[in-house]
């Protein structure tokens, strides 16, 4: 152990309760970034959650589809030109759209209605906990989310309640399925048109597969070359569009990128202010190293790593209080996501906050006249 480093960690110890102090204001900095950090992180998975879970190696989506909620419809003569294409070997039709659900009790609830043909593959409930997708082949059945029960009056399988006054029965119960506008509910393709009232010969999408072998930009190409009427999109670019369209054009995600960009301010304040207490307490003792002849090197050292410490203290019980925090809102529609990532980048955001705030200190302890030591 270096003794510049020995000697910043006995000035820390010295007095425990500003280090306790010190260490608090870290660890409310850090966690506060993070929950900013995660909510923005989930904010971005929840926009793109149903184009990762489909199984389509291209979207034929409406001109100006800007994201997957989008619920203008397309012609089924869209998707048997598509299907005379060299390459695609499939075309799946995928029904959206918006409905009111109505409670037991007679109350309404909006709801966000997705079908596709469960034999085929294409956009189907995940993370199944009661139920089977051949449950959801019968008329009238549907599939929802654990955290939507409250929300939508149900409660276990066969439970039901009413979609354009048509009877939908619980039949499949699916646990983390999250949406920030309303609650996904799963159905066949027929009782998804149903629900939502369409005519039997629209969609919403189609999700078309490639025969093996494939190029998948040449084939894109003649998709496109035939269905002008219609945009082809690869999985990727349709996330990125949605993505784009959540987080800058709604304003939602301005707000949560503002929100984030104040914590990691308001946690370098605090930081800064505490690391600079900190090392004022100790200005007579930088005076006397530095009337004893310690190098400038030597005192940066010192308090850099002062700064260093503190960080690795304070960052490893944010870390704690975090995933705690990740862990209580697991369950809930909106929770916290901490991924090995951020956590990497919240570390170098707690070095490099407590570095800053630790070059404030330096540039007041440089000031000091060394004739204070022999003052005092």
């Amino acid at each position: 152990m270096s003794l510049s480093f020995k000697l910043a960690l006995r000035n820390l110890l010295h007095d425990r309760l500003r280090l306790i102090a010190t260490i608090v204001g870290i660890v409310f900095s850090i966690v506060l970034v993070t929950v900013q950090v995660g909510v923005f992180v989930s904010f971005q998975r929840m926009a793109t959650t149903m184009i990762d879970h489909a199984s389509a190696d291209l979207w034929v989506v409406p001109l100006g589809t800007k994201t997957f909620e989008d619920t203008t419809l397309l012609d089924d003569r869209i998707r048997l030109r598509a299907l005379s294409v060299d390459g695609i070997a499939g075309a799946v039709p995928l029904v959206i759209g918006s409905a009111p659900w109505r409670l037991p009790n007679g109350g309404t609830t909006p709801i966000f209605v997705v079908g596709s043909d469960l034999k085929a593959a294409g956009l189907h409930p995940w993370n199944i906990v009661e139920g089977s997708l051949e449950m959801l082949e019968a008329g009238n059945a549907a599939a929802v989310d654990q955290l939507y029960f409250k929300r939508l009056g149900v409660s276990q399988l066969g439970d039901s309640g009413e979609i354009r006054g048509q009877k939908a029965r619980v039949t499949l119960i699916t646990k983390g399925i999250r949406s920030f506008m309303m609650p996904y509910v799963f159905t066949s393709l027929e009782t998804a048109r149903s629900y939502v009232g369409i005519e039997p010969a629209k969609a919403t999408f189609f999700l078309l597969h490639l025969a093996p072998e494939a190029d998948v930009e040449n084939v894109r190409r003649e998709v496109r070359a035939a269905i002008s009427d219609a945009e082809v999109l690869i999985p990727d670019e349709f996330r990125s569009r949605s993505r784009n369209f959540w987080l800058f054009e709604t304003g939602a995600g301005g707000a949560l990128f503002i929100g984030v960009l104040l914590g990691v301010i308001v946690g370098t304040v605090i930081v800064a202010q505490t690391l600079y207490s900190s090392t004022k307490e100790h200005f007579s003792e930088f005076a006397t190293l530095r009337a004893i002849g310690a190098s400038s090197r030597y005192i940066y050292k010192v308090i850099i790593f002062q700064a260093l410490i503190s960080a690795v203290i304070g960052f490893s019980l944010a870390t704690c209080v975090s995933l705690i925090i990740v862990k209580v809102t697991t369950d809930t529609p909106l929770p916290i996501v901490l991924t090995p990532l951020t956590i990497l980048a919240l570390f170098l955001l707690t070095v490099s906050m407590c570095v800053l705030s630790a070059i404030s200190s330096i540039v007041q302890v440089m000031k000091i006249d060394p004739v204070v030591a022999f003052a005092r």
